[in-house]
């Protein structure tokens, strides 16, 4: 509500946006008389525990890390019950919203807010997080021309203890590396493969693939090369969706390095060192996934158009076959993002323990 006071700090001035899980709103932080976008765990899921420690997880993760194409946290903590991350406030727009106002964009221009995402991306990595959710929608564009990589909602350190099991996946299904949607060990290739998708619609207006269900995004089906882009250009935003995790760029560095290469003329930009580690040695989590959910069960809980859908692929492997496991229903609809806030935290209690 416009006026409110959170945490005896901050001032609400206006929304800014609203999910399933969580609002978020322009506020003012009286303490510092600076702006910031104040992200709040939607109401009823603040009770839940487990979805609670999540929400305060992401905002310590990202408190970690101060790159300038990083979203900066500021402050984590809960106004009563209910958690909040106070965050940099970003002036401009979203690449999604940069695409559907403008269409697609020049390849040089998609290839220098490439280098800035793989910037990002590089201190993220150095911290030894995984992002898992680059997508156009998490990338701010300021009005200062500078690209910033924000929402944690599902990065995972090494040290990570288990608020997920592997066999969980949640993003938004276009930008999911296929590893991701078949419930295998995701590094940080994941999200190299992410900022493929993400230059693949800068450049072509459109994400590579649009799945209709998670078992159509597990598949390795070959994409289309980008329309319109230069050869390199093209062949470099491949690489990156390759369905191996291997045979991607070797880090976000590496990626930087292939696009600066693309315009020797450019101006000079600071790319990122080289990594002592290959993206593919920096891993979400190497626990195995207990409880209903098989470890080949890939559960994704995606989050469109201010909607909820959800799909699940099974696989099984040789020797002996266990019973097969329990249907698992989709996320039952809401007349709004209250309730369907509400029935995903009674979704995630039943399939995730």
């Amino acid at each position: 509500m416009t006026g409110e006071t959170i945490a005896g700090r901050y001032v609400l001035e206006r929304p800014l946006g609203h999910g399933a899980m969580a609002v978020v709103d322009l506020a003012r932080d009286s303490d510092l008389d600076r702006p910031v976008a104040l992200k709040r765990l939607a109401e009823n899921l603040a009770r839940d525990d487990e979805l609670r420690a999540r929400f305060l997880r992401e905002g310590r993760l990202a408190a970690r890390l101060s790159h300038p194409n990083v979203v900066r946290v500021y402050d984590v903590g809960e106004d009563g019950e209910r958690p909040f991350i106070a965050m940099e406030y970003v002036d401009g727009e979203t690449l999604a919203e940069l695409v559907a106002r403008s269409g697609p964009r020049p390849p040089r221009e998609a290839a220098e807010l490439g280098i800035q995402i793989c910037r990002g991306l590089a201190a993220v990595h150095d911290a030894g997080l995984v992002h898992r959710d680059v997508k156009p929608q998490n990338l701010l564009l300021g009005r200062d021309g500078r690209l910033r990589l924000g929402d944690f909602g599902i990065a995972f350190g090494l040290d990570a203890t288990r608020l997920t099991t592997a066999g969980t996946v949640l993003g938004t299904a276009a930008y999911l590396a296929p590893e991701q949607a078949r419930g295998e060990e995701v590094t940080a290739a994941a999200d190299l493969y992410g900022a493929g998708a993400v230059l693949y619609e800068l450049i072509t207006g459109r994400p590579p693939r649009t799945p209709s269900s998670l078992a159509e995004l597990a598949e390795t089906n070959p994409i289309e090369p980008p329309h319109g882009a230069p050869v390199e250009l093209a062949a470099i935003v491949m690489q990156c969706l390759a369905a191996d995790p291997a045979a991607r760029p070797a880090s976000a560095a590496a990626l930087a390095r292939s696009l600066a290469a693309l315009d020797p003329e450019a101006e000079t930009v600071a790319l990122p060192d080289t990594p002592s580690r290959r993206a593919t040695e920096i891993v979400v989590s190497r626990e195995r996934p207990r409880g209903r959910l098989p470890a080949l069960v890939a559960v994704a809980v995606l989050a469109i158009g201010g909607g909820i859908a959800a799909a699940v692929a099974t696989s099984s492997g040789g020797g002996h076959k266990a019973p097969p496991p329990a249907p698992i229903a989709p996320v039952a609809p809401g007349s709004g993002p209250e309730a369907q806030a509400k029935n995903l935290a009674a979704w995630l209690r039943r399939y995730s323990n």
